[in-house]
């Protein structure tokens, strides 16, 4: 087994054993067994051929001579024409296979030109061309070739027909030449007169349109100064209102810086009364509440010591049948003064806890005081005359009326903060 390749510009035929009909490869590979299968090739090569009529007759009689040139190629894609391909010109060479296609393309160019005219032909070649195309095409596809194009070469005559009508087509357009310069002349004459007369026209339009520019120019620029005049003088007010804006700005931020300080002055008072209520807690309240319980000891100690000391003398006497009553009595007796000891702690305890309790709300008090100056937004002071004005006046009166606060509370409950904070709790009668 042999194997055969080919280019794409050629086509092999594979016949003999196995091989019915024939084995058709344009451009690939096959293999082939020797001596009982047989390969042959056909070229596909595009061929140009040179097609010449020599002194052929046209409709009118007039022998004229054409030249086409025309190019073709077995087509190798299409299997139907391949197959017609093969069985025209399988064996024979490319000069054959072109030989032939221009025996046909010549007696189909000879065939259309006795039917036209040589005006037909020399003015119209595409259309030559086209005829000749279509009528070969349609014949030469069935031998497998396809045109691929043809074109119009050349055309002559030997009988100076085709001279004669160049002298006559040149005479017309000298003809036409010269009659087309005398109507140019002409009409350049009067386009010249046009023109001066547009010209002078337009001079004058342009004069008068220069005037009315000028005119509006000066218009326009008083209209303009009368504007950059009256923007000026806005723009003067506007500054001189911008500069009494300011200056109102930075009054009211002046009064916000006060504003800012008698507010920190507030705080700091708060918190100096603050840490004088803690102050009273720890002088007052503290001590109170262990002296209290230094008493309930006490208290409960003595109770402690009675029962022991009743329970043992009920032992001691117990003999005598008194001692389980007498114990009891004891016991009453210890409890009572233990009771009266406590009241008489509470008593001394009371009047500290109102005042830690009046203490405690003091803060209160002074925020509700002082709550409509924090939420007031301007504040208007007048004078009469000999008294201070500002803030200070107003921070003035908030201390004097929180200095007061304590002989309020003490025409209210009776109880002397003042004197309270320095009395000793748990002091008994």
């Amino acid at each position: 087994m042999v194997f055969y390749t080919c280019g794409p510009n050629e086509a092999m035929v594979v016949s003999g054993f196995c091989r019915t009909p024939p084995v058709m490869i344009a451009g690939g590979r096959v293999f082939v067994l020797p001596c009982i299968q047989q390969i042959q090739r056909i070229s596909l090569n595009t061929l140009t051929l040179n097609v010449k009529s020599e002194k052929v007759y046209t409709r009118h009689g007039v022998p004229i001579s054409v030249t086409g040139i025309a190019q073709v190629k077995i087509q190798g894609q299409n299997k139907e024409m391949l197959a017609a391909a093969c069985q025209m010109f399988l064996g024979k060479s490319e000069n054959e296979v072109a030989h032939i296609a221009l025996e046909t393309l010549e007696g189909h160019q000879r065939a259309i030109m006795a039917h036209m005219t040589v005006e037909e032909i020399y003015k119209d070649r595409q259309k030559f061309s086209e005829q000749v195309f279509k009528v070969a095409s349609s014949d030469l596809v069935n031998m497998g070739i396809s045109v691929v194009s043809y074109t119009l070469k050349d055309i002559h005559d030997d009988q100076d027909y085709l001279h004669s009508l160049g002298k006559a087509r040149t005479a017309q357009v000298q003809k036409d030449a010269r009659i087309g310069e005398a109507i140019a002349k002409r009409d350049a004459g009067i386009k010249e007169a046009e023109a001066m007369q547009a010209k002078v026209s337009a001079q004058y339009v342009n004069e008068i349109e220069m005037a009315k520019a000028q005119r509006d120019f000066e218009l326009k620029k008083a209209t303009y100064d009368m504007e950059v005049n009256t923007r000026k003088a806005e723009s003067e007010m506007a500054y001189q209102l911008q500069v009494a804006k300011t200056k109102q700005k930075i009054e009211e931020q002046k009064v916000q810086v006060q504003v800012v300080e008698r507010t920190q002055q507030i705080q700091l008072q708060e918190q100096e009364i603050s840490r004088k209520e803690k102050e009273l807690e720890a002088m007052i309240k503290k001590p109170a509440d262990a002296e209290r319980f230094r008493l309930e000891k006490i208290a409960e100690a003595e109770r402690m010591r009675l029962v022991t000391q009743a329970e043992a003398e009920a032992e001691v006497i117990r003999v005598k049948g008194e001692a389980e009553a007498y114990a009891v009595e004891v016991r009453a007796i210890a409890d009572a003064e233990q009771m009266a000891k406590k009241a008489e702690a509470f008593q001394d305890y009371q009047d500290a806890a109102m005042v830690n309790m009046l203490l405690e709300k003091l803060p209160e008090v002074a925020e509700e005081i002082t709550r409509p100056l924090m939420q007031t937004k301007k504040i208007t002071m007048v004078s009469s005359g000999g008294s201070e004005v500002g803030a200070s006046k107003i921070t003035s009166e908030m201390l004097d009326i929180l200095s007061r606060l304590p002989e309020t509370v003490e025409k209210l409950t009776g109880i002397s903060i003042n004197q309270a904070g320095y009395k000793k709790p748990g002091r008994m009668s």
